[in-house]
């Protein structure tokens, strides 16, 4: 806890045998070796450190590419099964500190769903993430249709997480940095979640929700511009309702790796304040930075406590 406040964080990396390291550009010797001992740990590193940061439960997940960078179908159902069986075993040594986002193998829709419904019946976990694309294809594909009925029927969340784009971005050519976290993740997976709007899932699937680190990945700050354009063109698959109104009721964002006032408070004007849950992005981030930051930044003290861990607690039961 923070002066009291019960503290949750949500995009929190996990390697297990089957992935031993998180894949985010080419790191210096330092940081790289830093990930490396923390991002398996739970009791010499990660359970100290959440102490020190005063996080009381941290929401595990598979690091990235994780199952989605598998290329045959066998491989990504067994992986994931081994993965999500590891960190249940991490949530059950420990049920006060821990909950768990579970992987999928995407590579095959209906053994997504199965293992969906396996991970949130079976072992008690909060939702999913996935790691992006699976080679080349997104979830707005119509055959992701069985996994989005089966995530409203269950009514958890799937976590976006940002992955390198299937084919380099021609504009980032020659700047091998930008394309990683530090600035084509971002763009890789607001598009992501854009595809989801423009391909009708959340008209298909209502009650879906989704989850987006980053502060939403640029998305808070752009609803007007992409609501403005969006009513002057012409368009394939026609909306329900507004771009913006699918971001404020089909997803949250998380304040995962951004320690700054200004997108937060934009996060939170632009998406209501029931809608932004913290999170720290261990171990590529700081537990202890980010925590700081959550108990020295200027909002009210109901939105900082439904930041911190309310709006976490009703979207998981936690």
């Amino acid at each position: 806890m923070i002066n009291g406040m019960r503290v949750i964080t949500l995009e929190e990396h996990f390697a297990t045998p089957d992935y031993s390291k998180g894949e985010g550009g080419n790191f210096v010797p330092d940081f790289a070796e830093s990930v490396a001992r923390r991002i398996s740990d739970v009791e010499n590193l990660r359970l100290p450190e959440m102490d020190a940061a005063g996080i009381d439960i941290q929401v595990l997940s598979l690091t990235t590419p994780g199952v989605q960078g598998e290329s045959r179908s066998a491989d990504a159902v067994e992986k994931a099964r081994r993965s999500n069986d590891v960190m249940a075993k991490v949530v059950r040594e420990h049920p006060d500190r821990f909950a768990s986002f579970g992987a999928l193998p995407t590579q095959d829709p209906q053994e997504a769903v199965n293992e969906l419904k396996r991970v949130v019946l079976d072992l008690g976990f909060k939702g999913v993430l996935v790691n992006g694309h699976t080679a080349g294809a997104y979830l707005d594909h119509p055959r992701f249709d069985v996994l989005w009925a089966e995530l409203s029927n269950l009514k958890v969340p799937l976590y976006i997480h940002p992955t390198f784009s299937p084919a380099p971005l021609p504009p980032l050519q020659g700047y091998p940095e930008l394309a990683g976290p530090v600035w084509g993740w971002g763009f890789e997976t607001a598009s992501h979640a854009l595809r989801l709007v423009a391909g009708g899932v959340f008209d298909r699937h209502p009650e879906a929700q989704i989850l987006l680190g980053h502060m939403g990945e640029g998305l808070p700050f752009t609803l007007d511009r992409l609501d403005d354009r969006w009513a002057v063109l012409q368009h394939a698959t026609p909306l329900e309702r507004k771009p913006s109104d699918y971001i404020r009721n089909n997803m949250y964002v998380t304040t995962a790796g951004v320690e700054s006032a200004p997108p937060l408070h934009c996060a939170l004007q632009a998406m209501g304040s029931d809608r932004v849950l913290f999170s720290v992005d261990y171990p590529y981030q700081s537990a202890e930075t980010a925590t700081e930051f959550l108990r020295t930044v200027e909002i009210e003290p109901p939105v900082k406590d439904a930041l911190a861990s309310g709006n976490a607690a009703r979207l998981l039961g936690l």
